[in-house]
């Protein structure tokens, strides 16, 4: 095995140790902030034992330039991978807050009719007279919600948080589909 990842080809498997292992960390934390802690601890795990080889075997070989830079470059790249996968997964909940001068009664009808759970309120803007539209949703249809609010007023004004709580109301669910691509919901 020495002998495997003192070569150049050692390079590319800590390269591809460290996106495994940085993938793995970045879904760690955020399952942990989302009070995951049973797929944290997995992941946790994973991340671990990978990153003990991916380590060793990168210190093993600091005099060789390709080893380190597959060690920073599999960092980097498991960064980017990691938040890859997470916006993918679409997991949690978001806050919506729509203002509109124009279409937010629209706007709060057509959530609805998709089964949405949404409060309206009247509100007074710098400009004048705005409709205000409150809707949390779970992440992965945050995209549904932005195309009814373009379809009603492609200017409205939109803020997206994260709940950290939530009691009662009503959020919509869809179950994931096997045969649909890997980020999308059947309805």
């Amino acid at each position: 095995m020495d002998a495997l990842f003192a070569s150049p080809w050692g390079a590319l498997l800590i390269f591809a140790a460290r996106i495994v292992d940085v993938s793995c960390d970045t879904l760690r934390v955020l399952f942990a902030v989302r009070g995951k802690r049973g797929i944290a601890a997995i992941l946790g795990f994973v991340q671990a034992m990978i990153w003990i080889f991916a380590v060793g075997s990168a210190i093993k070989h600091l005099d060789s330039g390709i080893h380190v830079l597959g060690y920073a470059g599999g960092y980097a790249t498991g960064t980017f991978v990691g938040v890859t996968i997470e916006r993918m997964l679409a997991y949690g909940l978001s806050t919506v807050r729509i203002f509109s001068p124009h279409g937010g009664v629209e706007i709060a009808e057509a959530l609805r009719e998709a089964g949405h759970g949404v409060t309206e309120f009247a509100g007074f803007g710098k400009e004048g007279r705005v409709e205000m539209v409150h809707v949390v949703v779970q992440r992965a249809h945050l995209d549904d919600v932005m195309a009814i609010v373009d379809r009603y007023d492609d200017k409205a004004f939109v803020t997206v948080e994260e709940p950290r709580m939530m009691r009662g109301g009503k959020v919509v669910t869809r179950e994931w589909s096997i045969s649909a691509p890997f980020g999308t919901k059947s309805t």
